[in-house]
């Protein structure tokens, strides 16, 4: 593992099962129901919940015990703690399934109790192309209603790849959308173009007044950060309430970084990517002493 200043690299090849063991372990019981698997760490068992969903991206609990999940075709459905699958959920924004993108994350407002309020992020076309968006609805039995979309990134563009997407709720309020480059890393340098970037709006989709670059003109103000090739794994620091995010590398070289404001994360990258060979990453917690879980 290398840090340099707030970007953690991971190159190193190796068991990267055992990262999935270990989240694995502390979901399920091992007097649990289900196959048992070895791993460095020791025995798991792995207990499937439920079945039949096409490539499943996203997932949020429900207050109810019940679980969200986006499929990347295009479907949202409740998933019970029983198994049982939901029909898809009507009421969703228009949605584009393609390459890499279609219907990616899931979360609720942090008054999700009082609201029902869902946020979706997403892959949807216009004019230009193809971008990410985000779009909220109020959850009512098996439908969305009321849905809009807060948020397009800009510009929108050809191909499939690389659409980011993860959605957290910072406890101010505000919202963290992730943004891949689109499979064109100059445009994550660029201050006028969402590709690359890590967003932050508000809940309703407006301009926090803080963002590092509303002040200029030169620049999309709901960008948070730039400088990123494929954030597909964010969430908050318990104790710091900072953003921490998982990305991407070419081949090799994927990287856990904690987001700054304003900050370009490619000019602090220690990144060791590789275009011969595909290695795994090791995973490394805010809270972990070394770089292996």
């Amino acid at each position: 593992m290398i840090q340099t200043s707030n970007r953690f690299s991971f190159f190193n090849p190796g068991t990267w099962h055992c990262v999935l063991a270990a989240l694995l372990a502390a979901i399920v019981p091992l007097s649990a129901a289900g196959d048992v698997e070895k791993t460095e760490l020791g025995p798991v068992r792995v207990h499937i919940v439920a079945r039949g969903l096409e490539h499943p991206w996203g997932l949020t609990f429900l207050p109810d015990g019940r679980m969200l999940v986006t499929e990347r075709p295009g479907r949202l459905r409740i998933v019970d703690p029983n198994g049982s699958v939901s029909p898809p959920l009507s009421g969703l924004p228009e949605i584009t399934a393609r390459g890499q993108g279609g219907l990616l994350d899931v979360a609720l407002h942090p008054e999700f109790v009082e609201n029902g309020l869902v946020y979706l992020s997403y892959a949807a076309e216009g004019p230009s192309g193809v971008g990410t968006e985000v779009a909220r609805g109020r959850l009512e039995g098996n439908a969305l209603v009321g849905t809009q979309t807060l948020f397009r990134a800009t510009p929108k563009g050809s191909g499939g790849r690389h659409f980011g997407s993860r959605l957290v709720f910072h406890p101010d309020g505000s919202l963290f959308v992730t943004l891949g480059d689109r499979g064109d890393r100059p445009r994550a340098q660029r201050l006028d173009d969402h590709a690359g970037s890590v967003i932050r709006i508000d809940d309703s989709g407006g301009v926090p007044p803080d963002n590092p670059f509303v002040d200029r003109t030169d620049a999309l103000p709901e960008i948070f950060s730039l400088g990123n090739r494929n954030v597909q794994g964010a969430s908050l620091h318990p104790d710091t309430g900072e953003l921490w995010a998982h990305e991407h590398g070419p081949q090799g070289g994927d990287e856990v970084n904690v987001i700054r404001s304003g900050v370009n994360e490619k000019a602090l990258s220690a990144s060791q990517a590789r275009r011969t060979s595909l290695t795994m990453p090791y995973l490394v917690c805010p809270d972990s002493r070394s770089s292996r879980l």
